[in-house]
């Protein structure tokens, strides 16, 4: 094999073609949009606030993205808060020290599951928790799998429900740098602007055919073998010939993603580190440092499941959910003229967040090859589903699924 094609350019995509290319293939990227990086997103805010747009914490684990980033000399930023420790406010009423004693019932409710796979939802609701508790674990459940707690697995509490003080930092200048600087080293082989709409495919290789993201006209290509690092979400805007096997597009079509958004607000001055749960609206927000362990002049915040962006309004901007911060953050010297909305249900190439830990029949089903076609994406992540982790480890096993 000397030619692959490899369709997306975020991390998965970047990363196959990394791997690739350095195994001696020549290698072409195609993205449909403008920039690489996919739900790898950085921006830079007028007060100099670098935000993240998508993608944010590096977690507990995450040993392949935090190898990436020193491979390029990117370096970490810690953030001083931490992913883990948040502060519930409303609803029922709890504190994050009785959450945090709550823990141990849950995890030793984990412990027992065996081959059960209950809901989160189900299992919470089965175990004997203070009511003001509960609610707040489920609301953290919701917001951080970016979807209803009876769709996400139980098994996923062991990270959903955690409380700690383990380092949850981000890429210094922004975490879009790990696909700058990968897109850089790749060079002119990664085009822009190249939405792939047909793939062809057999046993004497792969013939892909592009349009530009307006819809003009493209180029087509071929190579001995492909790599799709698309998300699920839209594997059904590329016509497949002949069609995928069934398994396959089943199993595409059976991903079930979360919808969420992210409120980006400008301070007019800093505030102190530290992170806030909002738990009846579904969201939770954040201050943290960035270079020099500095506070950045900005405050985060990130709501998840779809019933919770629609209680904020977020379809029609994003006024609602800045007069719930100005609540429940008085302390913070809000600049709302400058807030970003970051919203993804909207975004043709993805239209969802992120996936949500899926059987481990689909996962392996999704991951599997077909012919010269290899899979990418964080949604065939395994344990790092929903992750840049996920989403980088994809890219070098759909790289290895094909025979060098």
């Amino acid at each position: 094999m000397k030619r692959v094609i490899v369709v997306g350019a975020g991390l998965a995509g970047l990363v196959a073609a990394d791997e690739l290319r350095r195994a001696g293939r020549e290698v072409t990227v195609l993205e449909a949009r403008d920039r690489v990086g996919g739900r790898v997103w950085s921006r830079e805010l007028p007060n100099g606030a670098v935000v993240e747009m998508g993608a944010e914490f590096i977690l507990p684990g995450n040993t392949e993205v935090v190898k990436l980033a020193a491979r390029f000399s990117l370096g970490l930023w810690d953030k001083g808060m931490r992913y883990g420790d948040r502060d519930p406010r409303g609803g029922i009423g709890t504190t994050k020290a009785d959450v945090a004693a709550a823990v141990p019932a849950v995890e030793a409710a984990l412990g027992s599951l065996g081959d059960e796979r209950p809901s989160a939802l189900a299992m919470l609701e089965s175990l004997e928790l203070d009511p003001g508790v509960r609610e707040a674990m489920i609301a953290r459940v919701e917001i951080s799998s970016a979807t209803p707690a009876d769709r996400v697995p139980a098994a996923d509490l062991a990270g959903l429900a955690h409380i700690g003080q383990d380092p949850s930092p981000g890429v210094a200048g922004g975490n879009q740098r790990l696909a700058t600087s990968l897109a850089s080293e790749l060079g002119a082989i990664v085009r822009l602007d190249s939405a792939v709409r047909r793939i062809a495919w057999g046993e004497q290789g792969v013939r892909v055919a592009t349009e530009s993201a307006a819809g003009g006209s493209g180029a087509e290509l071929e190579a001995e073998a492909c790599v799709i690092a698309a998300p699920a979400s839209v594997c059904d805007r590329i016509e497949f010939d002949p069609a995928l096997p069934a398994g396959k597009s089943s199993a595409l079509a059976a991903v079930a993603y979360g919808q969420a958004a992210k409120l980006l607000v400008p301070l007019a001055e800093p505030a102190p580190v530290g992170a806030v749960l909002n738990v009846p609206e579904r969201y939770w927000c954040w201050t943290a440092t960035g270079a020099g362990e500095a506070a950045q002049p900005v405050v985060s915040c990130f709501a998840g499941s779809a019933p919770g962006l629609e209680a904020l309004g977020v379809a029609t901007g994003p006024e609602r959910w800045l007069a719930s911060l100005a609540a429940l953050r008085p302390d913070l010297r809000l600049e709302p003229g400058g807030a970003v909305l970051s919203t993804w249900d909207d975004d043709p190439w993805v239209r969802a967040a992120y996936s949500v830990s899926p059987e481990p029949a689909l996962a392996e089903a999704l991951a599997e090859p077909v012919g010269p076609l290899s899979f990418a994406g964080e949604h065939t992540g395994g344990a790092f589903n929903g992750l840049m982790e996920g989403a980088i480890r994809s890219g070098r096993r759909a790289a290895s699924d094909l025979a060098y």
